[in-house]
């Protein structure tokens, strides 16, 4: 409930005090206009599609309450620290927490990847991927029971597996103590893979992912080719083939504040976040590409002029 006593005579919401329907933009995490028209309706479709049953329909505005998901992804305040303008804090978590765990964020994720894919001119399923992981260190409010030492590099955290497309878009996630090799985190995302998609059949990965019975329990569980792209000069910088993607990926993520430590008491909420970061990742990306003042994309490493464009858009 905002503290300022002017708030309760001008709300606009029926919750009381709550003036999340005539919320104005006003932080840098806060979504534009035209990303909010690519969101909008994919985020309502997917509501309609996981609601459990027919209830009161929610009272706050459904683009206050994204905003204020992605203020504290982007920001990594904790969820107390809501500003005023927002819904109360504790609508936001609740939102955050009820459709997190009804797959809201990774439905989205699978909607605007398809998007992008298809912009890219690729098919809207990937039929190959990119596996890698990534320590972080953990708060003093994680739990002992899901963190742990990693001796490499020296960290004691949670460890993020992903599988990334050929763009970089986030195919599939787990999240594990730091003390998980690298290997039990792959046997974990093969079988999120397999009950995915039917498409992957190539998975790049470094050498630590190298070994005959985890090449095997790819091809078994998933039906993927794990393939290793090793260094040529182990002792120098060097742009490894394919596996960049990746750790472009990382860099992408870590630009927001709650993924750059781990506030997360539990895994699957680390996920959550994880996904929602990768959402508003994507949305912003739909929103360049659909915006006529936007670079037209490129097939293959080719600049596509804007007739051009316009003729494979049309099908023509």
């Amino acid at each position: 409930m905002p503290v300022y006593p002017a708030a309760a005579r001008n709300a606009t919401c029926s919750s009381e005090g709550c003036l999340c329907r005539d919320r104005v933009p006003r932080y840098p995490s806060d979504l534009s206009d035209e990303q909010w028209a690519v969101l909008e309706p994919q985020a309502r479709e997917v509501m309609v599609d996981l609601a459990r049953a027919r209830g009161r329909p929610m009272v706050h505005d459904l683009r206050a309450m994204v905003d204020a998901v992605a203020y504290v992804t982007r920001n990594g305040i904790e969820w107390r620290a809501v500003p005023v303008d927002f819904p109360p804090w504790d609508s936001v978590y609740a939102f955050y927490e009820r459709w997190s765990a009804r797959g809201l964020p990774q439905e989205l994720v699978t909607r605007l990847r398809g998007r992008l894919r298809e912009i890219r001119g690729r098919n809207r399923e990937p039929s190959a991927c990119i596996i890698d992981s990534q320590i972080v260190k953990c708060a003093d409010v994680v739990g002992k029971g899901t963190s742990g030492y990693h001796g490499g590099k020296k960290i004691t955290g949670r460890g993020r597996h992903v599988v990334v497309d050929a763009e970089g878009w986030l195919l599939a996630l787990a999240v594990t103590a730091a003390s998980a090799s690298d290997k039990a985190g792959a046997r974990l995302l093969a079988a999120r893979l397999a009950a995915m998609f039917t498409t992957l059949e190539l998975m790049w990965a470094d050498a630590c992912y190298d070994g005959k019975p985890l090449r095997d329990f790819m091809r078994s569980t998933a039906g993927i080719t794990l393939e290793i792209v090793k260094r040529t000069s182990p002792h120098s910088f060097q742009v490894i083939r394919r596996r960049w993607v990746v750790e472009r990926t990382f860099g992408w993520l870590m630009r927001y504040r709650r993924l750059a430590r781990d506030y997360e008491r539990r895994t699957d909420h680390h996920e959550a976040m994880v996904y929602w970061a990768t959402v508003f990742i994507m949305t912003k990306r739909l929103a360049r590409y659909e915006n006529r003042h936007a670079d037209p994309p490129r097939w293959g490493g080719e600049r596509i002029r804007p007739a051009q464009h316009a003729a494979l858009s049309t099908g023509s």
